[in-house]
């Protein structure tokens, strides 16, 4: 080989050489989930199921170990299924959950020390102020100090108002009076000192309801007690997404100096029974089959709406992302979203990101093409 032809083989070898490294660099930046699409921005969080704790939905664990940084025990920490009898608990598969998230590197939030539902049995018809006050101080004691340093954050506070901003008639205002709630971060910032306090809510994006949420917010703030942030829950339906409110409310509640989470982020694709955009659980409607439209699969139509209000909603969210620290889905996959059973049991719902068969959607493709560009 002459000295001009090693010299164009070199300058060749080079050439490709570089294109090469150029092209694997790309890639390997390229995110292949939704945690590493969005570490810069915010943590992206699942809920977690009994079934899932306990180990028994080996595709759903492979696919949150692969995409969420973040995850929220949908049952297993409410009082019902913690506590077996006045101060008796069972943490087994609690415990199971966080030995899960630690070992692979998964944040955990709390969900919930104090709400209306899902309390114990032997709570239910109690009324006696000294009695509510012993459950309400000994929950909050009990679980908080176990995952002090384990639990990332704690919803301290879930669902305390009506729809026009005024607190719930539940048990604990009836009982404990209004100030329940700024006794409640109180007794939780004692007993889990290491974790983030939270308000969480549905609807708090709307007006009125949003002001019952910062007049909570700021009472406690104003008692000298720690509140970190407020999860807005985000159950919204498929077209009617409401993106000013949205936007108003991550300012306002931001402007107080804490931070803002959607907590149980899900899109219904189904028509709803009744005129408003409640999510309380206690509600249920009769079975008709006009409720129930898509029991053989989501139109193509439908699946792009979804996607195109997934991808608006993650813009805006890109939009505050100094103001957002986590967004979390209410479930893996279609087939574990509680809205196949509410407000209409045996409905066949399509309002998360994977499918049925743990498969991505075109609303997870359009949220992924925000951060990767195809």
């Amino acid at each position: 080989m002459t000295q001009r032809n090693w010299t164009l083989f070199i300058i060749l070898f080079a050439f490709i050489a570089t294109s090469c490294s150029i092209s694997t660099t790309t890639n390997a930046q390229k995110p292949t989930s939704l945690k590493d699409a969005f570490k810069d921005d915010f943590l992206i969080g699942t809920a977690m199921s009994d079934f899932q704790a306990a180990g028994r939905d080996e595709k759903a664990l492979e696919l949150i170990k692969q995409h969420f940084n973040s995850i929220t025990p949908e049952n297993l920490m409410k009082a019902e299924r913690l506590m077996t009898g006045w101060k008796q608990y069972d943490f087994s598969l609690a415990d199971k959950m966080v030995a899960f998230a630690q070992e692979n590197n998964i944040k955990i939030n709390g969900h919930t020390f104090i709400w209306h539902s899902q309390m114990p049995a032997f709570m239910r018809g109690i009324r006696n102020p000294d009695s509510v006050r012993a459950y309400f101080e000994d929950i909050i004691q009990t679980v908080g100090s176990r995952y002090d340093g384990k639990v990332d954050s704690w919803d301290v506070v879930n669902e305390a108002l009506n729809e026009d901003g005024t607190l719930r008639q539940s048990t604990f205002l009836r009982a404990l009076g209004e100030d329940y709630i700024v006794e409640a971060f109180r007794l939780a910032q004692k007993a889990t000192p290491n974790s983030k306090l939270y308000y969480n809510d549905y609807n708090i994006e709307q007006p009125k309801k949003r002001a019952g949420a910062i007049a909570i917010i700021k009472k406690i703030q104003e008692a000298g007690v720690r509140i970190d942030g407020v999860g807005i829950q985000g159950h919204w339906h498929l077209g009617k997404v409401p993106f000013k409110d949205i936007e108003e409310s991550i300012k306002e509640f931001s402007a107080l100096g804490i931070k803002v989470m959607f907590t149980e982020l899900d899109i219904s694709v189904l028509p709803s029974p009744w005129d408003n955009t409640s999510a309380e659980v206690s509600l249920h409607a009769a079975e008709n089959p006009k409720m129930n439209p898509y029991v053989n699969g989501l139109p193509d139509s439908v699946s792009q709406q979804l996607a195109k209000d997934y991808e608006e909603l993650f813009k805006l969210f890109l939009k505050y992302k100094d103001h957002i620290s986590r967004i979390t889905f209410w479930g893996v996959n279609d087939g574990q979203s509680w809205l196949n059973g509410w407000p209409i049991r045996g409905r066949t719902n399509y309002p998360l990101l994977f499918d049925r068969q743990y498969q991505p959607k075109a609303a997870y493709y359009s949220i992924m093409a925000l951060k990767t560009g195809k």
